[in-house]
């Protein structure tokens, strides 16, 4: 179904893991790779037995950006000036709401350089698992363009917008501790520890009960913009709402009987 990536289906289908499969380009992004993104995103989405998504790269790179030679047909005589805008519209746009709005917790495993919408395309899932040798760059400046995939949203929220816009003037590289000092990334493991630390993580995520943490993202996104008395009518209500789940009912039954829950994400 997917040509552009290779998919991974883990713990009885409760994980799901789309690999960029572009390894002689560092899986750098075409329109049929942002597409194939955008529908997998939506796929875990609604599909119930799903309850994690991630998103890494095959290779040494996670994803080096906007692959440029398919944005642009060399030696075309009609250049259509409005190009980058209906890239930008029609593909990465797109792929940015399904993550934002994504109903599963979407973790970005970053498995080497991160550049360009490929570094914010791991910053804007819900966290970034990286390994040692990985690194991020908003190298959006060195072809005079600025941070699109959402990094004129997130990365002041992330980073401040003093940092913010060093790091878009500069491109400069960061390193996955560097990342991790400022905020970037959750947890950094060894080359050789990455995969099976963060395969642990995410099982341990799938079999939790991610029906409240798709309100817990919903309530997150909306603090950028809600008062305090806002957003704690906005708990109220959502806190309401989790506590109608069966997860909830679980939780509460398990410790009251001193056994592990089994939890269904529902």
């Amino acid at each position: 179904m997917y040509t552009q990536l290779d998919i991974e289906t883990h713990f009885d289908g409760k994980l799901k893991i789309a690999y960029l499969n572009q390894p002689e380009t560092m899986n750098a992004l075409t329109k049929p790779s942002l597409a194939d993104l955008r529908d997998f995103v939506k796929e875990c989405s609604e599909d119930e037995t799903v309850r994690c998504v991630a998103i890494s790269g095959r290779g040494r790179a996670f994803c080096s950006g906007q692959n440029l030679d398919d944005a642009f047909v060399q030696g075309s005589e009609h250049h259509d000036r409005y190009i980058v805008r209906k890239i930008v519209e029609d593909y990465y746009n797109p792929l940015v709401t399904e993550i934002a709005h994504c109903k599963k917790p979407v973790v970005a495993l970053v498995n080497g350089p991160a550049v360009g919408a490929g570094a914010m395309l791991a910053l804007i899932c819900d966290f970034v698992l990286a390994n040692d040798k990985a690194y991020f760059s908003q190298a959006f400046s060195n072809i005079g363009l600025i941070p699109d995939t959402g990094g004129t949203y997130f990365l002041p929220k992330l980073l401040g917008r003093q940092l913010a816009n060093y790091l878009a003037f500069t491109g400069k590289k960061l390193s996955a501790e560097e990342s991790k000092s400022y905020g970037l990334v959750a947890e950094i493991f060894s080359e050789e520890e990455f995969m099976p630390k963060s395969m642990e993580i995410l099982e341990r995520i799938s079999n939790m009960p991610t029906a409240a943490f798709k309100l817990t993202k919903k309530a997150f996104a909306h603090s950028y913009d809600n008062t305090l008395s806002q957003q704690l009518s906005l708990e109220a209500d959502l806190q309401q709402e989790a506590s109608d789940t069966a997860d909830f009912i679980e939780g509460v039954n398990a410790f009251l009987q001193k056994r592990k829950p089994n939890y269904k994400g529902k």
